[in-house]
Parts: structure tokens; sequence; C-alpha cells
């Protein structure tokens, strides 16, 4: 999920003029290396690659994007790129596609992987004699038992479910009512489990409604929903009167295992030893189609790797397309962990590109510190900042949350960093003020649901968050 929208013009810079990150970040360039595509080429210019990102290329894309998503509708009733899909196969088609027809300026591989799908082909959640519209099945949530209706007492559990002691004895064969927070929702379903409750509800303990996915699947997961606090609110006064809520949960779904594909792309030209990294995630959840999470770093990076292809570079550039990012950042843990220790070295950092154009956006930077981040993590922070604080532009800092893609790299060794424009986190007052927008509203309205289609993108977040790469 999350945005790293500056990274896209950074590379030019990072190619050329960028001192030392991993090792010495990019070394001195040899122009031995910049020969086999090379030909009249002009070598790598920020200013001139900025010159060509428009919004309605990038718009144009978009609207690609959301008709491949709509082959997903045989299977889900609606559009969505979720793995698995037809419309994730048709978006990795789209992908390698585009690369292969650029010629011989990149090298493009797949790499298959096994990876969890689910899918929920119904459901249905009662509590009391409510039905709360904010109902969600989460993501590779297991069906029900013998995916059929379960009943019993909504039972709240205590504090943020996040241990085995917040788990009520009188769990068996109940319902778990369960705050969002500070914990990965799969934890929450496997200990409500464990407890003996035959599903659970997790409630936002923000503004809005809850969605996400339970990760890798565990003899203990149960039937789980999320719900927001609007529908959370009437439920939990009762429970705390001591009034007892019956609640229904139904739930018919499959998780299993598939193979899915990660789509790498690197430059022919420029120095194998000192690579420049940049990714985003193809798939989008199942419950959408995904536009701006994240079709906006996937274009970005495809509209990128276009343009690059008009000059030279002394070092190489290696694009990623992860598979798998809504499963639980899959795709991009797998390709970390099976690099060799040389092949690590290779990479002198990575820059993620997910959510660039957040509706209601906020210029986040993530950061990053050398002091608990891979050394290098800093100084890439710093060239985010310094070019908002050239240009005016207002930004804050958010932290590392381990949400996207950036997260395996940063737990090997290698520098990240990145910006973001939100998803469901809500806007303040000070922030409507540096950015525009309405306070009090989530970043995105539509993060991981049905109306994240063309129209969910803002365009000028979007095409700013493309050229922000001119780093000078």
């Amino acid at each position: 999920m999350r945005v790293d929208s500056a990274a896209l013009h950074l590379v030019p810079v990072l190619l050329g003029q960028v001192g030392a990150l991993q090792l010495p970040l990019f070394q001195e360039s040899n122009s031995k290396w910049a020969t086999t595509n090379a030909g009249d080429k002009p070598l790598i210019s920020s200013p001139l690659l900025q010159e060509q990102v428009k919004a309605e290329n990038l718009l144009d894309r978009a609207r690609q994007l959301y008709k491949i998503a709509e082959l997903g509708e045989d299977e889900y009733n609606h559009p969505t790129r979720v793995i698995g899909s037809k419309g994730h196969l048709g978006t990795l088609d789209y992908i390698y596609s585009a690369l292969t027809d650029l010629g011989d300026y990149y090298t493009v591989v797949n790499q298959s992987f096994p990876a969890v799908s689910g899918n929920v082909f119904e459901s249905r959640l009662v509590l009391g004699h409510d039905v709360p519209k904010s109902a969600t099945p989460m993501g590779l949530t297991p069906p029900t038992k013998n995916k059929e209706p379960v009943y019993g007492p909504l039972v709240a559990v205590s504090n943020l479910g996040c241990e085995a002691s917040d788990y009520p004895s009188n769990l068996e064969g109940a319902i778990a009512f369960i705050s969002r927070g500070s914990c990965p929702f799969g934890t929450k379903s496997q200990l409500a489990g464990k407890a003996g409750a035959v599903a659970a509800v997790i409630y936002n303990n923000e503004r809005g409604d809850l969605s996400g996915t339970l990760g890798n699947p565990t003899p203990d997961h149960v039937a789980t929903f999320g719900i927001s606090d609007a529908d959370a609110a009437p439920v939990l006064e009762k429970l705390k009167k001591g009034e007892k809520v019956d609640a229904i949960a139904y739930m018919d779904a499959i998780v299993e295992t598939i193979h899915t594909t990660n789509i790498i792309a690197q430059t022919t030209d420029g120095d194998p030893d000192n690579c420049v990294m940049l990714g985003g995630h193809s798939d989008s959840v199942a419950e959408g189609p995904g536009i701006n999470d994240d079709g906006s770093g996937t274009l970005t990076l495809l509209e990128l790797a276009t343009l690059l292809t008009q000059f030279r570079v002394n070092n190489c550039v290696r694009f990623a397309w992860w598979a798998a990012e809504e499963e639980g950042l899959l795709g991009s843990d797998y390709y970390v962990s099976v690099l060799t220790p040389e092949e690590n070295r290779k990479i002198r950092l990575f820059m993620d590109y997910d959510m660039l154009g957040s509706p209601n956006f906020a210029y986040q930077v993530y950061n990053a510190t050398n002091a608990v981040n891979p050394e290098g993590s800093e100084e890439l922070r710093d060239l985010y900042t310094e070019f908002y604080d050239a240009h005016g532009f207002n930004y804050t800092y958010i932290p590392f949350d381990g949400r996207s893609d950036y997260d395996a790299f940063i737990r090997h060794g290698i520098p990240g960093g990145g910006i973001a424009t939100g998803a469901e986190g809500i806007k303040t007052a000070e922030e409507a003020e540096m950015f525009g927008g309405i306070a009090g509203e989530w970043y995105d309205p539509c993060y991981h649901q049905l109306c994240d289609t063309v129209a969910n993108v803002n365009l000028t977040a979007w095409e700013w968050n493309t050229k922000v790469r001119s780093l000078q």
C-alpha cells in the first residue's frame, strides 16, 4: 500500500550525482558501462526527463488499467486486480508487453513464487438486531465452519487483543469483538481462534471503515470481519452496560496457494554492480480495481521506464512490479529473501512507489534515520526534503510502519526511503492548511474499496509525485 512518488526523478540524480549510501552509492561512473545500447543518446538528465512527464499520459494509462481490472468481473462480480484473478493476469501481461515493446533497452525477467490467494463468495454479519453496512471480510479469511452460519454471543476482548491474556475464558463458542491496533489482524484472529471463538469482528478505533488481510493462514484463524467505528459504537455501549448482544456470522470463502509473478526489468547499460532499484505492487485488493492503490505506482514506474529509454545511464536502473503485496508483501519479501549476499550489495538503495495520487493528499516523507535503518536511508530522506524546501512545498514526516514493499529491503540491510500521499489516515486541520483538501476525512476515502477507480486519483498530486524525482 503506501507511496513513494518522489523516487521517479530522484533516479536521474542518484545515477550521477549522489555520494555514498550502501557502500559508495554510486562510484565515479565508468563510460565502459554505457555502450551496449547507448548510441548517441544523451546521458540521463533530470530536467529533460521531468519535462516529458505529462498528467494526460498517466491518465491514459489509468484508463487502460481500469479496463484490465474489469476482466475480474466474471469471478468477483466487480473490477479487481487481486492476485489469481483475470484482472491481475491482465495487469502482468500489460506490464510485460509494454516493457518488451521497448526493445533491448531492458532485460525483463518474470519471477514466479508461491502465494496465498483468497476469495469470499458470500458473507453476512448480524450484531444484535443490526446488520452493519460496513462489515467487510478480511483478506485471506477462512470460511465459517462448514461454510454455514455460526451463532453465539458477542464477547468483547480486552485491550487491543494482541496478547492471549486479552481473551476471556467465555469466548468458547462465541464471536470475538476486538479493537483494531498495535498488532496484525491475523494475530487477533489467530488468538481468537485459540481461545475458542467461532468468528471474530475487528472494529476500527479510528474514524472510518476497516479492511485488511489476515496474512498467511494458520489453523487457528477464524472467519473475520472488519467494521467501522460508527457501526461498532452502539455495540460497544451495550457491552459496556453488561447487555447481551447475540451475533451471527457467515462466510463462504476459499484460501489456497497459487503461483504468481514478480516482473523485474533492468537496463542493459550501466554498471551492473551499482543499481538503483524502484518498485511498486501490481496487485489490488479483491474489493476493487486499485487504481490509486497501487495502479498509480505501477503506471508511474511503467511511464518512467518508457521515458528512460531516451537516455543512456552510467549505473544500472532496476524496476520491479511486485505481486501479492496486498496478501502481506509477499512478492518483495520473496525477491529479497532469495538474493545472494553479492546480489544484495549491488542494490544501492530501494525506492517504493505505492499510492501516488490520493485524492485528499498530503506530501509525506518517510522519516528514515541511519540510527535504526540501513546507512544511507537518512541521506535519501534528506534528498526528498531538500527538494520540497527548494520548491516551496510543504511536507510532513511519517514513520516507517512496515506496510509496503520497502520493508524487506530495509530488513536485509538495503537503504530505503520514500514519500506517501496517505491511505486511510485522517487529514488534520493543520494538514488541510498546508496541502488543501478536507480536514477530518481520509487521505484516500476509497482506500481498499470498489470506488478506487480512475476518478479517485488526484492527477495534480500524481503528476507532481512523478516529477518530484528531479532532486537537483
